[in-house]
C-alpha cells in the first residue's frame, strides 16, 4: 500500500526560453534518473524527446517523468512555453496538484508567463516560485520579486536571496534556517558548503526573514498572537503555515538559482516536498452525469473506492497509442475492463507503465494519486474518463479552444495520400486544438491550429514522424459573419407531387445578438399555428444553416431567431418540411439583415529593446493594430496590442529584421471585431475566386 502523502504531482511551466527544461533536467540529476545531464542547447534534453524539440531547442509536447527526493516520489510534468502550445500546458495543470513557476532572471515575468499563470490560477494549482539565471547579465532577483507583486498580481513569499550577481552569482541564503549555501566552480551541484551569512547579507536576511514569518502565521490565529507578544513560532510551525497558506494560494514560496550552473536546485526540491500538497490534501475533482451536470459526487483520492481516471494526453509511439492517465480514485490492474463514460464502451488495459521520457518501466498495477500511461486503449482520447463499469461516473471535461488558422495540404505524391490521412488522424487525437477537415467541394484536406509555428510544427512531424511530405497552401484566416439590424419575414414552403407533399409556412424575426451569446431560439407562437412538435424542426434548420454565411459562406456568430406565427397542413405539414423552410428563410432575410464580415482579433504581446519602440508601434499600425500599453523595463519595453491575425502573418520574421534579432512576442487570440469594408470587399472577393475555380 502506498503512502499517498509521500506523492508530489507537479508541472514545471513558464515562458519560453526561462529554463524549464534545463530545471527539470538539473532535478532529474540530483535525484538519480540521468547519469549524463541533457542540454537544451546541445538538443540533448531528456524530457526534449522529439526531433522539432532539439532542434528548435523549446518543448512541444509536454513530457512526463517520475524521480524521488527525500523519500517522496515526483511525478514531473515539463510543458512548453510557447503560446501556440498552451494547451499542453492547460491539459498538464488539469491533472497535477502543484507546480513550479519558472522566470527568468533577466526576462522576469514575460507575456506567455502571465497567460500559464492564470491557467494555474483557474486550475487552483499550488505553486513554487523559481527565480532562474541569475548567473545572466542584467539579472535582477528583486526586480522578478516585484513583477511577481504587480504584473501577476500574486504574493511571493521569499525564501532564499541571492549571494552575487550575474557572472559573481555563487550560492543562496536559507532565509527561514538562517544558512548560505555556496557552490564551488566544478559545476556540480553536490558541490556545496552550508556556511554562516555574509556578514553584509544580514541585515537583508533579517527583513526578509521578519516579512516571511509574518505572512506564514497569518495562517494561524494561535500563532500569530504569540508572535505578537514577541514570541517566535518554531521552524515546524513556521513550515506547517507556509504549507497551509501555500496549499490555499494565498502566496507563493519564492527561490532563486541557476540550474544550468546547478545551484539553488535542492532548495526547490525540499520545497515541493515540504510545502506543495500531496493528492490526499487538493480538493476532489467534482463528478458530472452524462448531460454534465455536476451530481454533488467527488472522486476523493482513495484506492478503496471505485476507478476514477482522467485521460490528459495520447501520445503515439513505436509500441502503439500511450494514454497519459491521472488516477484520481481506486486502483487498475494490467487486463482491467474499464469504462470509457465518453463513448459508452468498455475498453481492456493491455499494459500499465511508468514514464520516463521516453523510456518507460512496465507495472501491474496502479492506484489514486498516479500518473501512468496505458497502453492498449482504442478510442480514448484527450479528456475522457475512465471508470469502474459497474459504478460509472464523469470527471468534469476539458475545454479546448477554436483554432483560428488554417492551411490547406496534399500530398506531394499521390501514393502518399493515404498514409497522410492515417497520419493526421493520429496527430488530431495527440492534440485537441488541432483539426482536420476535408472542403467538400474542393476535396482539400485543411489543417487547423492555434497559431502560425503550431501549423509550422505539424507539417513537420508529418514530413519526419510520418515520412509524408505535403504541399503546404497560402495561410486562411477563420473569419465569421454577424448581422447588424433586425428583420421580420415570413417563408411557405409548398411542394406538391403525386401523393402527400410538403407544406410548411413560417413567420420569423431574425435580429443580432450580444456578442458571444452564439445562436438563440425562441418561439412565440400562440395558437396552434405551427405545432409545437414542429417547433424544434425550425430551429434545427436554422442551426444547420448557420455555419453558411450569405456573405462568403463563413458561420454566422451571435443571432437570435423568433418564431412569431405560421400555418400549417393537416396532412401535408412535417418536419422535414419546416426543417426545409427555415433553411430558405435563412438565406431569404440573411442579405436583408445587414450582414458584415467579422476577424479574429488576436492579444499580441511584443517586447522590444527601447531603441526600437517607434519602429515596432508604426509597423503594428499598418497592421491595423490598437496599442493598448506600453511598460518600460529594465531590458526593453513591452507593448500590448490588439492587431487582426490577417495582418499578423510573418511577424516574427520582420520583427526580427526590425530589432536586429533581440525582439520576443507572443500572441493569443482576443475575439472577433467587424472588418473594415475594403478589407471585406477583398476576402469576399476571394472566396469567390477560389469557389468559382473549384
Amino acid at each position: 500500500m502506498t503512502d499517498l502523502t509521500r506523492y508530489r504531482n507537479i508541472g514545471i511551466f513558464a515562458h519560453v526560453d526561462a529554463g524549464k527544461t534545463t530545471t527539470t533536467e538539473r532535478i532529474l540529476k540530483l535525484t538519480g534518473k540521468v547519469h549524463k545531464t541533457g542540454e537544451v542547447h546541445d538538443g540533448e534534453a531528456t524530457t526534449d524527446f522529439m526531433d522539432q524539440e532539439r532542434e528548435r531547442g523549446i518543448t512541444i509536447q509536454s513530457a512526463a517523468t517520475s524521480c524521488y527526493w527525500n523519500d517522496h516520489r515526483l511525478n514531473i510534468i515539463d510543458t512548453p512555453g510557447h503560446v501556440d502550445f498552451t494547451i499542453e500546458v492547460y491539459r498538464s495543470l488539469k491533472v497535477l496538484d502543484g507546480g513550479v513557476g519558472v522566470f527568468c532572471g533577466s526576462g522576469g515575468v514575460e507575456p506567455q508567463s502571465e497567460t500559464n499563470w492564470r491557467y494555474a490560477n483557474d486550475s487552483e494549482v499550488a505553486r513554487v516560485i523559481f527565480v532562474n539565471k541569475l548567473d545572466r547579465m542584467g539579472a535582477d532577483f528583486y526586480r522578478v520579486v516585484d513583477q511577481v507583486k504587480n504584473v501577476l498580481a500574486a504574493t511571493p513569499l521569499v525564501m532564499t536571496l541571492p549571494i552575487g550577481i550575474e557572472d559573481q552569482f555563487k550560492g543562496v541564503v536559507d532565509v527561514l534556517n538562517r544558512k548560505a549555501f555556496i557552490w564551488d566552480d566544478s559545476g556540480l551541484p553536490e558541490n556545496f558548503t552550508v556556511e554562516e551569512v555574509p556578514a553584509d547579507m544580514v541585515e537583508k536576511m533579517e527583513e526578509y526573514r521578519e516579512q516571511m514569518i509574518e505572512t506564514a502565521v497569518e495562517q494561524d490565529d494561535d500563532l500569530m498572537e504569540k508572535y505578537l507578544e514577541g514570541e517566535e513560532p518554531s521552524i515546524e510551525d513556521i513550515k506547517r503555515c507556509i504549507r497551509k497558506g501555500t496549499i490555499a494560494l494565498d502566496f507563493f514560496p519564492t527561490f532563486c538559482g541557476s540550474a544550468f550552473k546547478n545551484k539553488g536546485i535542492q532548495l526547490v526540491l525540499d520545497a515541493v516536498v515540504d510545502y506543495l500538497p500531496s493528492p490526499t490534501e487538493v480538493e476532489p475533482q467534482p463528478e458530472v452525469d452524462l448531460e454534465g451536470n455536476e451530481t454533488g459526487e467527488k472522486a476523493i483520492v482513495d484506492p478503496e473506492r471505485p476507478l476514477r481516471a482522467l485521460a490528459f494526453k495520447i501520445m503515439d509511439d513505436r509500441f502503439g497509442a500511450l494514454t497519459f492517465t491521472r488516477i484520481y480514485s481506486g486502483k487498475v490492474k494490467k487486463g482491467d475492463n474499464v469504462l470509457n463514460t465518453f463513448t459508452g464502451k468498455t475498453e481492456r488495459i493491455g499494459r500499465i507503465v511508468e514514464m520516463h521520457a521516453d523510456s518507460r518501466e512496465e507495472l501491474d498495477s496502479a492506484q489514486a494519486g498516479d500518473i501512468v500511461a496505458f497502453i492498449g486503449l482504442k478510442n480514448t482520447q484527450t479528456g475522457h474518463t475512465l471508470c469502474d463499469p459497474k459504478n460509472p461516473a464523469t470527471l468534469e471535461p476539458m475545454v479546448f479552444p477554436d483554432p483560428v488558422i488554417s492551411i490547406a495540404v496534399a500530398p506531394k505524391d499521390k501514393g502518399a495520400a493515404e498514409k497522410m490521412g492515417v497520419a493526421l488522424s493520429k496527430m488530431v487525437q495527440e492534440d485537441p486544438s488541432f483539426r482536420v477537415e476535408t472542403d467538400e467541394e474542393s476535396g482539400e484536406t485543411i489543417i487547423k491550429g492555434m497559431g502560425e509555428l503550431h501549423l509550422d510544427i505539424k507539417v513537420d512531424i508529418l514530413k519526419r514522424t510520418h515520412g509524408v511530405e505535403v504541399t503546404v497552401g497560402k495561410p486562411q484566416v477563420a473569419y465569421r459573419e454577424s448581422i447588424t439590424q433586425r428583420v421580420e419575414d415570413s417563408y411557405t414552403h409548398k411542394k406538391q407531387t403525386g401523393g402527400s407533399g410538403q407544406y410548411a409556412k413560417i413567420d420569423y424575426a431574425i435580429e443580432p445578438g450580444e456578442p458571444g451569446t452564439g445562436f438563440i431560439f425562441e418561439s412565440k407562437v400562440t395558437g396552434g399555428n405551427v405545432p409545437r412538435e414542429f417547433w424544434p424542426a425550425v430551429e434545427k434548420g436554422f442551426k444547420v444553416i448557420k455555419d453558411t454565411g450569405v456573405l462568403a459562406g463563413f458561420p454566422c456568430l451571435d443571432f437570435k431567431v423568433e418564431l412569431l406565427d405560421g400555418g400549417f397542413h393537416p396532412v401535408d405539414s412535417s418536419a422535414i418540411a419546416y426543417e426545409i423552410a427555415a433553411k430558405a428563410a435563412y438565406r431569404q432575410s440573411m442579405p436583408k439583415a445587414g450582414p458584415q464580415l467579422m476577424e479574429p482579433i488576436m492579444k499580441v504581446d511584443v517586447f522590444t529593446p527601447e531603441d526600437h519602440v517607434g519602429d515596432v508601434i508604426g509597423d503594428l499600425n499598418r497592421r491595423r493594430g490598437m496599442i493598448k500599453s506600453q511598460e518600460p523595463g529594465p531590458t526593453g519595453v513591452r507593448i500590448k496590442a490588439d492587431a487582426p491575425l490577417s495582418e499578423m502573418f510573418g511577424y516574427i520574421g520582420d520583427l526580427r529584421t526590425m530589432t536586429s534579432g533581440r525582439g520576443q512576442f507572443s500572441m493569443e487570440f482576443s475575439h472577433y471585431m467587424p472588418c473594415p469594408r475594403n478589407v471585406a470587399e477583398e476576402v469576399i472577393k476571394e472566396v469567390k475566386e477560389r469557389n468559382a475555380a473549384k
